[in-house]
């Protein structure tokens, strides 16, 4: 992958974290244990945990 695809490819992931963080870490991780904590933080979290941590993950 060359060095301009993937920085679209973060910046893409980067603003799904912020509006829709449980399908940036599907596409960062998949279905697996980082995308259900991420549906909990989120929905538990007032949306604010679930963004963080979705940035962790895709940063």
């Amino acid at each position: 992958m060359t060095t301009i695809a993937k920085n679209e490819n973060t910046v893409l992931k980067v603003l799904l974290a912020i509006l829709l963080p449980p399908l940036a870490v599907y596409m960062d991780k998949g279905v697996g244990t980082q995308f259900l904590l991420n549906i909990v933080l989120t929905l538990v979290g007032f949306w604010i945990i679930g963004i963080i941590h979705a940035l962790i993950v895709v940063l």
